[in-house]
């Protein structure tokens, strides 16, 4: 694997998480280092770090937040 692709997975605790966790991600990173950017979408959509989800939880919070202020009214 490539020194800048080492460098980027081990500076991003999820990407180096997700690396140990799915180890095919090996072969294709040795293979093609600029499979990185697909390598790290993948992880994204894993543990919810897209934009989307963030703004769902977001949303999921905001309306936790007024249930529990119509409970107390």
């Amino acid at each position: 694997m490539q020194v800048d692709a080492q460098i980027k997975i081990r500076s991003n605790p999820y990407l180096y998480q997700y690396l140990r966790e799915n180890s095919y991600w090996y072969k294709y990173l040795n293979r093609n280092p600029l499979a990185i950017s697909r390598m790290e979408q993948e992880m994204k959509e894993k543990y919810k770090l897209t934009p989307k989800d963030k703004l769902e939880n977001v949303s999921n919070t905001l309306s936790l937040l007024e249930a529990f202020m119509n409970v107390l009214k």
